[in-house]
Parts: C-alpha cells; structure tokens; sequence
C-alpha cells in the first residue's frame, strides 16, 4: 500500500526549493542576503566540508550556535550526509552541555567561542583540559569517550580544535559525485534530529525525529496560506522546535523570505517588521507581550503583519492573544510538544478572534486528539478537561537510550500521553489550559523542577528542596526554590542561587524559601499546588 503523502528527505527539500525559487531571496541575516541558490551553495560546500572531517552516517553532531547563517547551512548539510543533528541550548552551561553531549553519544560538537558575556570555548575547555595537548585527529577525552572532535566557529585558533573555515577547506577534497552518492543513500524513515526536552526524570530527554516533519510543515504552510511574498520574521532559537521547524523549514517549503535574529529582542524585531515588511512571525506569549509592550511599538509602522503563530490557551495567555489579534494582524492559536512533531493543533486564520485567542487551534491533517481522566483512563465528554492525548504520524522514534520513558509516553494503542490539561470544543478545537506534569513554561522554555531540586540538593545545607512555579508577568511563570536546611546550617538566599550559576539561566531558581515543612497528602506526598500558593503569597506575588 502506498503511503499517504511523499516522503522526501531535508536535503531534496533544500534542492527542490533552489530548483524552483532559483535566485529569490531566502534569508536576511544583519544587513546580509542569500538566494535559495546561494543556501543550497552554503549547504553542498559545508556538507562536502564534513564529509572530509570523517562524518559517518547516524554520527550524532551537537549544535551549540546562537542563530546565524552557519547554522542553517549545517542543519542541512547534515542531513545530506546521513548525520544526526543534536540542537544545543545556547543557555546550557557546563553541567547542561556534559550531560547532553554524553547521553548523546556525540561524536562531533561545533560552537562558537564568545559571545558577549558568554564564553563558550572557556565551557568547552574546562570540560575537556585533554584539548590542549591532544591531538584533533585523535582526541581522547576522559568526560567524553565518544567525541572525535570539536568545531569552533570562529576566526580564532584554540588547540585541539578545527576552525569552520578550515572544515570548509577540506572539503574542496570531497567532489560534488561524492556528495551526491552520500545524499541519495539518506532514507526519509532514518533519524534525522535529537531534540532534547525536559522530562520527569529529572534530567532532558532526547526526542528522535525523522525527515517526515517536513509533510507536517507542509500541513501548516497550507492552513496558514504562507506564499513565496510572505516574510517570516525569526527571532525564536533555532536549538527549539519552534524555530527550527518554523522558520527554516517554512522557508524551504513554501518559498518565503526568512529574517532571521541572532537572538530576541522586541526592539530589533519591531525595526526589522517595518525595514524587511515582515508579514508574519510567531512566539511564545512572552515575545508577543515583549514585541506590544515595548515602547518603539507605536513609533513604527507593523502594518505588514497579517499572521503569526503565538501559543495560546491558558488563562495566563489569553488576554495576550487578544492584545495580537487587536494590535498586529490575524493572529492564529496552536498546540504542539517536541514529541508529536513541530505542532498538531493550530487555528484557521478566518476564525473568529476569539477562536484564536482562547483556544489552541483544530487537528492538523494526520492528527487526532482525544480527552482522558488521568485518574480513571476513560474518555471524555466535550467541553470536560482532561489530559490530552495524542495520535500522528509524527509521533516521535521515541526518547534516545530511554525505552522505558517512551514506553511511559507512549501508550500500547499508539497514543501520545502529554501531561497536559485541555478540553475539546463539540466542534472539535483543542484548549490547552496547563499541565498535569509538574514541567514549567519558562519564557517558553520548559524546565523541570525535579531537575533543579537534584542540583540543590548537592548543596551541604541542603536537607530538602521542592521547586515550583510562581507568576511572572513576562516570563509566565519562574521557579521559586522551597528550601529546608540542615540543622544547625546557615546559607543565605544568594548563595544557593550562585549555586546555581553553572545550569542555564532559565532553570535557575528566582527565588530561594526557607521552609520548616511542607502542605503534605494523607498518604505522605508533598502538595506542589498548595506549595505553589503559598510561596506565592509568601513572595506578595498575585497569582491572578
């Protein structure tokens, strides 16, 4: 039997786009612009360029790069020589990036160096001492078994090391048959991508995706009626899903024009939408709140806008939403998570606004939901919350080196188990309203109080630590820390933040409590709601 849509793979989607939009802009990046000729180009030379490194298909390759050009260009060459493609956090620090690069099992990490105040070559180094005095041909690296190199991006030299454009030069070596014959043994069913997202183990979980979400991407372009004259403004990281997939992906499937940002930042974003005529961009309600809030708003001219995906749903998102829809265009709703694909919900842009701002879209093609009671497993009416649960395509290969996780996750009849709270309209439109997992929404960023609990309570003082989520204006939500110390210890509230200073910023605590107990269960379990509004009140923070 036939499949049901064409399976194709990232590097035929790169040369099928040069083949059709020839030499129309693809990218903006910093006053610079490439065609789509221009980026299969880039993409062909850096994938050659691997190739002479000695990448082999399925080697894991971790990406740890703020959005540029390079980044791009490697995601794709990547996929043309059979390579894994592992999306690093650029807010990991030392300990986030050891665990990542090892259960990874990477064989190959390229980063840049410094950037403003974040030094990632001195990360690396103190990482990996060996590098100063080890070959690169022949690393051996005693926190690292499996890594065979280290890329720098940068016009300087480290030892133990190889520079981009040295890579780039190797690769004249490699010819343009060699490339091809390595692109066309890729099979669109082989892992393409290792996303790695929090999970409730303490510690990231890496989702495996393969070639096939481009058909999802497809999905969305149509829905949403992006052409070749729309411009993506993209200011999200392209280590998350959203943006990845979102942006240079929308690009290649449709044909629009991609303005792409080093990083976020409302008044850039809000400059580039007028200079570029940028008519859609998408973000967490955190940027979109940023973007309208921000004071050069009403200074500068948004009228190109006339979509954009802004997450939705929850009651804390909602009156942003609304905000969207009044202020910058046709604003739509959706609902996705790293293990279904790149989104499985999003609204049609002639919905109504409030569609839009209250709900979290309707069903992509190839997605079902339904509504279960977490506590009986039995379905549920419309218009009743439960826990969402999912069926695609798209479902993930599961979690990398964690059967019994994915086994946790997904269920026997194929149903993605989301941990999220949500309803079904009678109508059919899905209404994300929280989480049943105890996962935060930081910024857009998930982040796992068990985690954060683990690395307190290597602290001396430390007796127990329970994390949970407090309101934050901007942020949504940020974690407060619920501290009970030792007897007899004595550690300030700054002193277990400095404690942290080594994990990324968004999973550091905010706030530290000291606590002589906590709300607990009859049968003996801490009570996280409870905890929650009281660390709330505590902190004279409204939870309204």
């Amino acid at each position: 039997m036939a499949d049901w849509f064409e399976k194709i793979t990232y590097g035929e989607l790169v040369n099928r786009a040069a083949a059709k939009y020839g030499d129309k802009e693809f990218m903006y990046f910093e006053g610079k612009r490439w065609s789509f000729n221009q980026v299969k180009e880039e993409t062909d030379r850096a994938a050659r360029g691997l190739m002479a490194l000695g990448i082999q298909p399925d080697d894991k390759v971790s990406l740890w790069l703020l959005n540029m050009p390079e980044w791009v260009f490697i995601q794709f060459a990547l996929a043309k020589v059979g390579a894994v493609l592992v999306p690093i956090n650029t807010q990991f620090r030392t300990g986030d990036l050891d665990y990542v690069v090892n259960q990874s099992d990477t064989t190959t990490l390229v980063s840049g160096d410094v950037s403003g105040p974040i030094n990632y070559i001195k990360m690396i180094q103190e990482l990996c001492p060996e590098l100063e005095t080890s070959p690169r041909e022949n690393l051996s690296l005693a926190k690292f078994p499996q890594l065979e190199r280290v890329v720098i991006l940068s016009d300087n030299k480290y030892p133990g090391t190889y520079g981009w454009k040295e890579v780039l030069e190797m690769g004249e070596s490699v010819s343009e048959e060699e490339l091809h014959q390595r692109e066309n043994s890729i099979n669109p069913d082989d892992i393409s991508t290792i996303m790695y997202t929090s999970g409730t183990t303490g510690f990231p979980k890496g989702v495996m995706h393969s070639h096939h979400i481009i058909r999802n991407i497809m999905d969305q372009v149509s829905r949403l009626g992006i052409k070749p004259n729309d411009v993506n403004l993209m200011y999200l990281p392209l280590f998350h899903a959203f943006g990845i997939y979102e942006g240079t992906l929308i690009s290649f499937v449709s044909g629009a024009r991609m303005v792409l940002t080093a990083k976020f930042d409302p008044r850039e974003a809000l400059q580039l939408i007028e200079q570029e005529k940028c008519t859609m961009t998408h973000g967490f309600d955190t940027h979109i709140h940023d973007i309208l809030q921000h004071p050069d708003f009403d200074t500068r001219d948004t009228s190109s806008i006339r979509t954009g995906l802004v997450a939705s749903g929850m009651d804390s998102s909602i009156p942003i939403a609304r905000m969207a829809q009044e202020k910058l265009g046709g604003f739509v709703s959706g609902w996705g998570m790293t293990e279904v694909g790149a989104g499985g919900g999003l609204g049609f842009p002639h919905d109504p606004a409030e569609f839009n701002a209250s709900l979290s879209g309707y069903p992509l093609v190839g997605y079902e939901f339904k509504i279960i009671d977490p506590d009986t497993g039995e379905e549920l009416p419309p218009n009743t919350p439960g826990e969402i649960y999912c069926k695609t395509y798209m479902m993930m290969e599961g979690y990398y080196k964690k059967p019994e996780e994915t086994a946790k996750t997904i269920n026997e009849d194929g149903w993605i188990l989301s941990g999220d709270m949500g309803l079904l309209t009678e109508d059919g439109y899905l209404r994300f309203m929280g989480r049943y997992k105890e996962m935060l929404k930081v910024g857009g960023e998930n982040m796992d109080p068990v985690e954060l609990e683990g690395h307190l309570m290597k602290h001396p003082a430390v007796n127990q630590v329970k994390v949970v989520g407090v309101p934050d204006e901007r942020l949504n939500e940020v974690a407060a820390a619920c501290v009970i110390l030792n007897d007899g210890a004595n550690v300030s509230e700054q002193e277990l933040m400095d404690f942290c200073k080594d994990i990324a910023n968004f999973k550091r605590p905010r706030y530290v409590l000291f606590m002589k107990d906590y709300p607990m269960t009859a049968s003996g379990k801490v009570q996280k709601f409870n905890l929650s509004k009281i660390a709330s009140r505590e902190l004279n923070i409204s939870e309204e």
